[in-house]
């Protein structure tokens, strides 16, 4: 039932629309239609995911819940398997290649499983395949089809154009470089707005590779863990959609759809398309492995010079920890309790300076005192996101190779970027704070 606790999300949901309404480059004109519609497309979603009855034996045929929960958890299954497909099909391919490195049979003892996820690996080889399939696809006019089928959807939804529909879309699975590869023949013709709410929504959603890393790590701390992720990166792209057209408000040109009629990529024929969009997906790979790497170890830098000051309540000082003291009123804001906010503080900073993933692995080790399952689930849906500063690196990297004419345009709009994605999983987590309990299960 309703507690005073979900009404203290409320906080969280005013506090995200109003900081990004203040930042606006255009405050008279805030998107109230889309405001109202985005976040009842979230509210709807949740209820739909986690509050129709599940299937049940005993559960009459002729009820119309039972259809609909029974196409609802279809769906669902259905997405996860292709992710699933994806993964397995990409994991084969790399543990011919790189054996157990990529996730092939171990030739020791795993106690960590955790440590077997490797990054280089396990995931960045998924850009090369998403490229290959992307220009096979486009090749063989499926995609066309497929854009125009999302556009339609999209704008009669979030009001968003094909293109920026589809690749929108594919964000919420395929990740944050790889989803804006199947619409790269459109790149270079997204207004401004278009394409920073782009590279926003895929700071604010997390890829199909990384979600079963991300559920096996809260499988023992969390009830339907892997339902709660993936449900998380659904959700969470309404709200990148809604977040970034505040920041910086839609083009006026925008409704002029003549951007379908663009001259398209094409391609000889399908070896053609396969060879050429695998070595396009290894420039990618390259471009995004090398800046993580130059990112992530000045981050450690600046913590190894934040060491040598006076320790802070027992603790040498990090970046991190700043971040963390200074979210704590954020994650309270949230729905969590004032007493846990200091430990939700700090994983919003873990997420934010070193990423989700490791965010992820912290909340899974702390002592189950720290947390109550509500402030997990909560803090689930606030880290399930990219919006990170080595992403930052990856965005600017990947968008240099699919874009390079428009490498100035996303250097000086990806740190806000970065912001809107990190607010938006804030604004999901403050909704499903505001859920009842008894819809996940409590």
């Amino acid at each position: 039932m309703f507690q005073p606790a979900n009404a203290q999300s409320l906080i969280g949901v005013a506090f995200v629309l109003g900081l990004c309404w203040v930042l606006s480059e255009n405050r008279k004109r805030f998107p109230l239609k889309l405001a109202i519609g985005s976040l009842a497309i979230q509210v709807g979603l949740v209820l739909l995911l986690f509050g129709l009855p599940r299937l049940d034996a005993a559960q009459s045929i002729y009820n119309p819940l039972y259809w609909l929960s029974a196409g609802v958890q279809g769906g669902l299954q259905g997405a996860s398997s292709a992710v699933e497909g994806l993964g397995t099909a990409t994991r084969a391919g790399t543990s011919f290649v790189f054996g157990f490195l990529a996730g092939g049979d171990q030739p020791f003892d795993v106690t960590g499983p955790g440590g077997v996820f490797i990054f280089a690996f396990q995931v960045m080889p998924v850009i090369l395949v998403v490229c290959a399939l992307s220009a096979l696809l486009w090749h063989w006019k499926i995609l066309k089809w497929i854009t125009r089928g999302f556009g339609f959807l999209f704008q009669k939804t979030l009001g968003l154009r094909g293109p920026i529909g589809l690749a929108t879309a594919a964000t919420i699975f395929m990740g944050q470089v790889e989803g804006p590869i199947f619409i790269r023949a459109y790149l270079d013709r997204l207004s401004r707005s278009e394409l920073f709410m782009l590279i926003s929504v895929g700071m604010a959603c997390v890829s199909g590779s990384t979600m079963v890393a991300y559920a096996t790590i809260l499988k023992g701390v969390l009830p339907d863990a892997a339902a709660h992720v993936l449900t998380a990166s659904i959700i969470s792209a309404p709200a990148g959609v809604l977040l970034a057209r505040i920041l910086i408000p839609s083009d006026p040109g925008e409704a002029d759809d003549t951007m379908m009629e663009a001259e398209e990529k094409r391609y000889d024929s399908s070896v053609d398309a396969l060879i050429k969009g695998t070595g396009d997906g290894l420039t990618i790979v390259l471009n995004v492995g090398a800046t993580l790497i130059v990112f992530v170890a000045l981050i450690a830098m600046a913590d190894q010079i934040l060491a040598v000051m006076p320790p802070v309540l027992g603790e040498p000082m990090s970046i991190a920890r700043g971040f963390g003291a200074l979210f704590a009123p954020l994650a309270y804001a949230l729905g969590l309790p004032w007493s846990e906010a200091p430990t939700g503080g700090l994983l919003l900073g873990t997420k934010l300076v070193l990423t989700e993933f490791t965010a992820f692995i912290r909340m899974s080790a702390l002592p189950e005192e720290a947390l109550s399952e509500r402030s997990r689930m909560i803090m689930t849906y606030a880290l399930c996101g990219f919006a990170n500063i080595a992403s930052v690196g990856i965005n600017v990297a990947g968008y240099t190779v699919l874009v390079p004419q428009r490498r100035a345009e996303v250097m000086a709009m990806v740190w806000k970027a970065m912001m809107a994605g990190f607010l938006a999983t804030c604004l999901t987590a403050s909704l499903v704070g505001l859920m009842p309990a008894v819809l996940f299960g409590g």
